[in-house]
C-alpha cells in the first residue's frame, strides 16, 4: 500500500507506546479523578504530538510530502470534530449507567484501544474497496450528504435506552450481569459490572461513528497511511478531550449543526470528483449530464472545515451565554 511494511510497524509501535504513556499520565487506576486542568494539559500534549507527526510527514514522506501533510491535517480535523460530538454521547452513557467520574477514564482507555483496532480494520478494508471499485467513493459521498442532513433533525434528548443495545442484550443472554459497581472492575464474582456494559455500548457505538468519519476522511485523501494515521491520532487524544469537554458541554449546543455542514461539504467534494461515473450513470439512464471534473484543493478543504468548526463553536458559546444571562 505505498509505504514499506516497516513504516506501518513503526507507526503501530509508536501508538502502543503512546497508549502506555497516556495510561500512566492519567494517574492510578480507579483512584484518580481527572480534573479539567489536567485534561486540558493532556489534550494540548496530544495535539502537539499530532502536529509533530504531521511535520514528520512534511519532511520525510516519500511522495508529495507537502500535499500529504495537508491531507493529514484535514483528515485529523474532520475526525477530531466528529469525535467531539461523539464524546457528548459518551457523557450521556456514563450518566445513564451511574459511573463515577474517577472510573470513567478506565472505560475510555479500553474503549479507545478497541476503537483503534476497529478503525484499522475498517480503513484497510475501505482502502482495498476503493482501490478496486473507485465508484464506491460516490456512495460514500451520498451517505455523507444523508448523515450531514440528519445532524439538523437529530434530537439528542431522544436517545434510546443504552441497555437495549443489541450487543448488550445478546451479552446478557449468555453472561450474568450485576447492577452494582465494584470500583474499577469490569467483572466481579464472575458477573459483568455496569462498567463493562458501558464499555460494550461505547465499542458498538464507535462502529456507528466510524461509518460517518472514515468515508469523510477518504474525501480528503485516498492514501491508506494518511487516512489511518489521521484517524488514529485524533482518537488517541479522545480520553483527555472527554474530560475537558464534559465540564463545558453546555457551551457546544450548536456544534452538531457545524458538523452537519462539514459532512455535507465533504460529501459534495467527494461527488464532484466522481463526474465520470455520474456521467456514465446518466448515459445508462438516457440522460446527458456532462458534469465537469471539479477538484477542491486540500488547503481550501482544510480552511473550510476549520472555519465551519470554529464558527459553530463560537456561536454555541455566545448564544449559550446570552440565553443564560
Amino acid at each position: 500500500m505505498g509505504l514499506p511494511l516497516w513504516a506501518w510497524i513503526v507507526f503501530y509501535v509508536l501508538v502502543l507506546l503512546m497508549l502506555v504513556v497516556d495510561l500512566k499520565m492519567f494517574g492510578r487506576k480507579g483512584q484518580h479523578e481527572v480534573n479539567v486542568k489536567e485534561a486540558l494539559q493532556m489534550t494540548a500534549v496530544w495535539i502537539g504530538v499530532s502536529l509533530v507527526f504531521c511535520a514528520s510527514i512534511y519532511l520525510f514522506y516519500p511522495i508529495e510530502p507537502h500535499e500529504k501533510a495537508m491531507e493529514f491535517l484535514a483528515g485529523y480535523l474532520i475526525e477530531k470534530s466528529l469525535s467531539m460530538d461523539n464524546l457528548f454521547v459518551f457523557l450521556m452513557l456514563f450518566s445513564f449507567f451511574g459511573i463515577e467520574r474517577k472510573y470513567q477514564h478506565e472505560v475510555l482507555f479500553w474503549g479507545i484501544f478497541g476503537a483503534l483496532v476497529l478503525r484499522s480494520v475498517f480503513i484497510f478494508a475501505g482502502a482495498a474497496m476503493v482501490e478496486r471499485f473507485e465508484w464506491v467513493l460516490g456512495l460514500f459521498g451520498l451517505f455523507l450528504l444523508y448523515t450531514g442532513g440528519k445532524m439538523f433533525t437529530h434530537d439528542e434528548n431522544q436517545q434510546g435506552n443504552p441497555s437495549n443495545n443489541f450487543i448488550v442484550r445478546l451479552f446478557k443472554r449468555f453472561f450474568p450481569v450485576t447492577d452494582q459497581l465494584h470500583g474499577e472492575k469490569f467483572f466481579f464474582e464472575r458477573k459483568a459490572t455496569p462498567l463493562f456494559i458501558a464499555l460494550l455500548v461505547i465499542e458498538t457505538t464507535d462502529v456507528a461513528f466510524a461509518v460517518d468519519s472514515i468515508p469523510a476522511v477518504f474525501s480528503v485523501s485516498r492514501d491508506p497511511f494518511i487516512v489511518l494515521t489521521s484517524n488514529i491520532f485524533a482518537i488517541l487524544g479522545l480520553r483527555a478531550l472527554y474530560f475537558a469537554l464534559a465540564a463545558v458541554s453546555r457551551y457546544f449546543t450548536y456544534l452538531k449543526y457545524g458538523l452537519g455542514i462539514i459532512l455535507i461539504f465533504v460529501g459534495i467534494k467527494m461527488l464532484l470528483a466522481m463526474n465520470e461515473y455520474i456521467n456514465d450513470l446518466g448515459s445508462l439512464m438516457g440522460l446527458s449530464i456532462n458534469m465537469p471534473y471539479i477538484e477542491v484543493p486540500t488547503p481550501i478543504s482544510l480552511a473550510v472545515i476549520f472555519g465551519i468548526l470554529l464558527l459553530s463553536m463560537l456561536a454555541s458559546v455566545f448564544i449559550t451565554k446570552r440565553t443564560s444571562s
